[in-house]
């Protein structure tokens, strides 16, 4: 039987939600494409403010990595956006030319973010806050810059201020409005978010009309209506959302504020079906997560039963917001302003720094704000949508925190079944209770595999953990973290069973482990693969599949899609043979443009996939490993050859370091430098490993990061002799590669160990020598990995060229 197609416009949360939901209900019934814009697989945008506020990385916020499209035979095209839909004939075409045919189309193309039309806006350092490359734009003009202004006090704008303030930019939030967030706050709760966030370095310029944005070609400052301005650097404009709708324009569907649908989330045209911020449904377009995913379930019930018309579909939603905004739990619902028919009740605790208010109509709660203590936010949701009647309920029943005595009973066991925990995906404790009886859970997160629980914005996680340990009887907390959803084995666990066991590949493990899903995930995958190749040095074969695709392409894939290489520079010198290759590469593939890296090496950008063997062939260089988590690069100055402060060799010292570690694998990516004096040109108190040269001896100091989490590192020891620094490195490094999670930085894995624990393994004699021996035994056989791809067909065929895609007309 042939299957329908489904085309899903949209690589977002919305869209993809609805393909869960879909494949959940019937895994075999579709052949199924998505086109995306972003050159990423689907991500958490709620958790971009974690991202540049240093809490989690991009992999991190990966919600289906590229093996989950796989798994369930998906179609992905990833940086090309649909250009062309004809209803007609029902095809769309992409902007790199790609023509398929659907059955049902769905169009999840979310919104654009809102810039004013201010002059200078066009500036350079005027952007928005909506995607990953405007958060990497973001880190890195801070590492240039120090003046930034947010223009929006939003929830947007002050998580964008709270992740400039961490990368140690001076910021101002500009509002026009008297309070902040005021669509999700009344004036009171607004008031004392921003005596808090005063409290944590954020100033703010309220009541203010921007009039233009001012400098030559890149933004300087911003000029307001009443005369005065401010110094910026950087200008992040926060200001509000629009739905994207000009491809459904385009294609002759019905549009208002959005694209209109009826309750099946059907458009104005046949088969093509709209969700998300780009959906208008009874007149209201939803930002929020907890809509968007009630729409996809709709949706999903509605193609796949077999009487559509029998469900009820999508009704509506209540809005309501849960938020934790720079450390402060902030939840709004409903109509919270007063009006005229209406009461409250309110608490207000300045000590304490509390706000509660709720508000009533004719006896039923119709809003609420919590500021500080969102503990009942779930039982007021409940009863705005129960609507139920509170006339004799006491102040203590509607707000159960409020009850001081000892016999106050927590939140989550005073909670019905049937009420919800996690808004954004809808899951009530009665789910949550059932899993974790059902299918044993132990921790958070096999709740969120298991449930969705706590998926999205993460603010339900605390309610999560509490209702765990009331079910299981055990703290949450103290339980131990599984690598994944996959298994509830933590890291060390696997380790340890991998060398007892002698597990040799990747599926082994997940098959004699017991692994609760068939191919692993993008977190254990990786991770297994580290663990083998640590356990088993010279015997285990890597498994490109189970790597990043940086790593698995040897080389760094761009936001355009193309992709970056950077050749190996030993301690940052070249010559000019090296140099003339690189120019003549750059000139031959049309390098659109070359940057000399923080690592002093050069970087070649814009250089399509099917480029990178030649590239590599006419380079003749080594591979600078800047893709992978490995041993990266040293940096060093110049030393004692030509600076008149340079104590040492840093150049000599540096070159022999980055050879002899040339290709290593590491739980995470590794930095290293070598400054000849304490004047530390070569930055070697921001590194992994940073050595120093005094007077006669070497400095070395370890769990440096430069990155957006900025650590200097501890020193270490102090050494006379250039051996005895690589002798330190070798027993470090190793120690690190076996006792560290796998994507644990250096500087993460000192904090958890601690210096002092390090310090003492590193002092035995014996320890010492038999880390040293494992390390030599590592870097024995390293090849380089462009060499390998060049002497494999079969690797250039699979990995590299350009596949040809069949046009259906």
């Amino acid at each position: 039987m042939l299957k329908q197609k489904i085309i899903l416009i949209g690589n977002g949360m919305a869209g993809i939600r609805t393909l869960e939901e879909i494949i959940k209900k019937d895994p075999h019934k579709f052949e199924i494409t998505v086109f995306g814009e972003e050159p990423h697989p689907n991500y958490n945008r709620i958790l971009l403010s974690s991202v540049l506020q240093g809490d989690a990385s991009i992999e991190s916020i990966v919600l289906n990595s590229y093996e989950w499209y796989a798994e369930h035979q998906i179609e992905l095209f990833t940086g090309d956006p649909v250009v062309k839909v004809d209803t007609s004939v029902q095809t769309v075409t992409s902007q790199n030319g790609i023509s398929r045919s659907y059955d049902h189309l769905i169009f999840a193309t979310g919104s654009n973010p809102f810039m004013l039309p201010l002059p200078g806006a066009d500036k350079e350092g005027v952007i928005a806050f909506r995607n990953i490359q405007d958060c990497e734009t973001m880190i890195d003009t801070a590492k240039h810059y120090k003046k930034a202004a947010v223009i929006g006090g939003g929830l947007l704008g002050l998580e964008a201020a709270r992740g400039l303030l961490n990368l140690n930019m001076e910021v101002e939030v500009i509002h026009i409005a008297d309070y902040l967030m005021e669509r999700q706050l009344d004036d009171q709760a607004g008031k004392m978010l921003k005596e808090e966030l005063e409290k944590q370095g954020m100033t703010f310029r309220l009541n203010a009309h921007t009039e233009r944005l001012t400098g030559k070609k890149r933004v300087d400052g911003v000029r307001f209506k009443d005369g005065s301005q401010l110094d910026a650097d950087l200008v992040v404009m926060a200001v509000g959302i629009k739905p994207n709708v000009s491809l459904a324009k385009d294609s002759g569907l019905e549009v208002n504020r959005a694209i209109v649908v009826n309750d099946y989330m059907q458009t104005s045209v046949e088969n093509v079906y709209a969700v998300g911020e780009c959906a208008e449904h009874a007149g209201v377009v939803y930002g929020l997560v907890a809509p968007l995913y009630e729409q996809g379930k709709a949706l999903a019930e509605h193609v796949c039963a077999d009487q559509p018309l029998s469900k009820p579909g999508y009704q509506g939603s209540i809005v309501y917001t849960q938020l934790k905004v720079s450390g402060v739990d902030v939840f709004s619902a409903g109509r919270f302003q007063d009006g005229e028919h209406t009461k409250s009740i309110r608490v207000h605790d300045e000590f304490e720094g509390i706000f509660k208010k709720v508000v009533v109509e004719n006896n039923k709660v119709i809003g609420a704000v919590l500021f500080g203590d969102t503990s009942d936010s779930p039982r007021l949701l409940t009863m705005m949508r129960n609507e139920q009647d509170i006339s004799k309920m006491s102040k203590v029943a509607i707000l159960p925190s409020e009850n001081e005595s000892d016999e106050r009973e927590s939140v989550v066991v005073a909670m019905a079944d049937s009420e919800t925990i996690c808004g954004c995906n809808g899951v009530t404790k009665g789910d949550i209770v059932k899993a974790i009886n059902d299918q044993g859970l132990t921790t958070v997160d096999q709740v969120k595999a298991c449930t969705n629980a706590s998926r999205s914005c993460g603010g339900c996680k605390p309610l999560v953990a509490e209702l765990l340990t009331h079910a299981t009887g055990e703290e949450a907390s103290n339980q131990k973290e599984p690598i994944c959803g996959c298994t509830d084995l933590s890291h060390e666990e696997v380790t340890a069973e991998i060398k007892d066991k002698g597990l040799n590949y990747v599926r082994e493990v997940m098959n004699v482990l017991g692994w609760s899903t068939e191919n692993g995930c993008s977190k254990c995958r990786p991770a297994l693969n580290y663990y083998l190749g640590l356990n088993q040095p010279i015997e285990y074969k890597d498994d490109s599949t189970s790597k990043f695709v940086n790593e698995r392409l040897h080389a760094n894939i761009q936001n355009d899609g193309t992709f970056s290489v950077v050749p190996r520079m030993y301690g940052g010198v070249t010559n000019p043979d090296q140099l003339r290759k690189i120019a003549d590469v750059a000139d031959k593939y049309n390098v659109p443009l070359l940057k000399v890296t923080g690592g002093q090496r050069i970087d070649l950008l814009g250089i399509a996939k099917e480029d990178l063997p030649k590239v590599w062939t006419d380079l003749g260089m080594r591979s600078g490993y800047a893709y992978g988590k490995s041993i990266r690069t040293v940096k060093t100055c110049v030393g004692e050859s030509f600076c008149r402060f340079g104590t040492q060799d840093s150049i000599g010292l540096g070159v022999r370091i980055e050879k002899k570690y040339e290709g290593l694998s590491t739980p995470h990516k590794v930095k290293m430098a070598v400054s000849a004096c304490p004047r530390n040109c070569a930055e070697s108190g921001i590194k992994d490993v940073g050595i120093v040269g005094v007077e006669g001896a070497w400095e070395i100091y370890v769990g440096g990061n430069g990155g957006v989490d900025l650590r200097g590192g501890d020193l270490f020891a102090k050494v006379a002799t250039d051996q005895e620094v690589i002798d330190f490195i070798s027993s470090f490094l190793q120690f690190y590669r076996e006792d560290a999670r796998y994507l644990e930085r250096t500087s993460h894995w000192v904090e958890r160990v601690g210096l002092d624990h390090i310090k003492k393994v590193l002092a035995d004699d014996e320890t010492r020598t038999q880390l040293i021996e494992r390390v030599e035994l590592a870097l024995t056989g390293q090849q380089d990995p462009w060499n390998e791809v060049l002497e494999s067909k079969d690797k250039q065929a699979t990995l590299y060229e350009k596949k040809e895609v069949e046009v259906i007309n």
